[in-house]
């Protein structure tokens, strides 16, 4: 039955104030819920938004309670900076007239730091040998030499291409420059050519990265790739780093790069319970469950098994194949022993809440700072929860400089009750929930 409406006139001013919280409780919800649902409508159309948030502060409010700047005590002096240079010459100066009788103090160091460009070409003069049957032999080159250009030049036209942003007449320029003979052709070739060593460095990298990381943290952002618009993708934590750019920012791509380069699909428990998770029909996670092939080596295979399996026929929402997909790419990744148990650490982005997920502090703060509050003391709740967070942020940042194992103890129990705090703001007991998750297990 509905709930009869309430006879405002008979109502006093403290019960029409609480009433009217209420009133603006329930259409700021209505508002959020309503702003969700045009981002996803968006997201589905394949459109793009501009957010309007506004930076949380945290960074500059998370200050240690000492108050001094820097976050601590510097101890010691700094040492000389040229201790840490390696010396490749060293030239003895001697004074052009010395007076009869004076003593040899030793020496005064005077360090200059200088760089070398220029040119440095190499004959290999390659003995040859003809035997007694009439066969040539020639002496090989050097382990390392691909080409009449050096290991040298090849590293220097990387660098200044890909990280200094030199494009190729500027380079060839350079180069002329310095007194190489090269032409653009030459350097576009020196560029492309033969890279597939650094895409095999860089899967190798990911994948030792994923097998041993406690916590990850992804981000995305839009790149140029092909004369196109894309998507570069980040992975990585406090020690490794990995940068993909492709055409999609959709979870089916993500979960494609979390294999690291590995090409094959997989059904097994973990990919069965993400189908069942992800609201794929019973029906068809026992047909992918029951039969008997479980591994497929590409997406090809894997298409023509959910062809054979009557998917690609069937309409749903969401999209059947789409979700399939995502659950064998998930199984493939389990299997190879990637992300067992780490935390996906995110800026809330769909394609990344996958396993154990949490908030960056930055991003997870803001839910608090978005709140609407409406009334004295939903304001200072507010404001008292963030004041906690900036605190504990500051002092989190504290313990890694000088970690103790009581210390530890003691912020986690500070980071439980922050998250747990029950407050007379309903969407701030809401917005704590959606901030804790599985922050606590980074």
């Amino acid at each position: 039955m509905a709930e009869s409406p309430r006879d405002i006139d008979r109502l006093g001013l403290a019960e029409l104030k609480m009433l009217l919280v209420q009133v603006l409780e329930e259409n700021a919800q209505l508002k959020n819920a309503n702003e969700a649902l045009r981002e996803e409508i968006a997201r589905l159309k394949g459109l793009k938004g501009k957010p309007d948030i506004k930076p949380s502060g945290m960074e500059s409010k998370a200050r240690p309670r000492s108050g001094k700047k820097g976050g601590g005590k510097r101890t010691g002096r700094r040492g000389p900076k040229n201790a840490k240079l390696c010396i490749d010459e060293t030239s003895i100066l001697k004074p052009g007239t010395v007076p009869a009788g004076s003593k040899f103090k030793g020496y005064e160091d005077y360090v200059v730091q200088d760089l070398i460009l220029r040119p440095w070409t190499v004959r290999y003069r390659r003995q040859r040998w003809k035997t007694p049957d009439g066969k040539t032999i020639t002496a090989q080159l050097p382990g390392g030499i691909s080409g009449h250009f050096g290991s040298g030049l090849k590293r220097f036209l990387l660098a200044q291409y890909h990280q200094c942003q030199v494009t190729v007449p500027r380079l060839v320029a350079q180069l002329h420059d310095f007194g190489v003979n090269i032409c653009e052709r030459q350097v576009m070739r020196l560029l492309i050519k033969g890279k597939g060593d650094f895409l095999s460095e860089a899967a190798s990298v990911l994948r030792a990265g994923l097998e041993s990381a406690k916590w990850i943290t992804v981000d995305d952002t839009g790149a140029r790739h092909q004369a196109r618009n894309g998507y570069c993708t980040h992975i990585g934590n406090d020690h490794f780093a990995w940068f993909g750019t492709t055409s999609s920012k959709s979870r089916l791509n993500f979960l494609t790069l979390l294999r690291a380069g590995d090409e094959g699909y997989e059904i097994n428990d973990a990919a069965l319970d993400y189908m069942q998770d992800h609201a794929l029909p019973k029906n068809l996670v026992r047909r992918l469950g029951a039969h008997g092939a479980r591994s497929f080596a590409d997406r090809q295979a894997w298409m023509s098994h959910l062809t054979a399996l009557g998917f690609t026929k069937l309409k749903g929402h969401p999209d059947l194949v789409r979700i399939a997909s995502q659950g064998a790419l998930w199984g493939r990744i389990t299997a190879l022993g990637l992300l067992g148990g780490a935390v996906i650490i995110s800026d809330g982005a769909g394609q990344f809440r996958i396993a154990d997920h949490a908030l960056c502090w930055v991003h997870a703060e803001r839910l608090v700072h978005k709140l609407d509050t409406f009334c004295e003391r939903q304001r200072k709740a507010k404001e008292r929860i963030r004041h906690r967070i900036w605190w504990l942020y500051a002092d989190l940042k504290a313990y890694c400089r000088d970690p103790t194992p009581e210390r530890k103890y003691q912020l986690r129990r500070r980071f439980d009750a922050v998250f747990t705090t029950k407050t007379g703001l309903s969407a701030l007991i809401t917005c704590s929930k959606d901030c804790t998750g599985a922050s606590r297990k980074c």
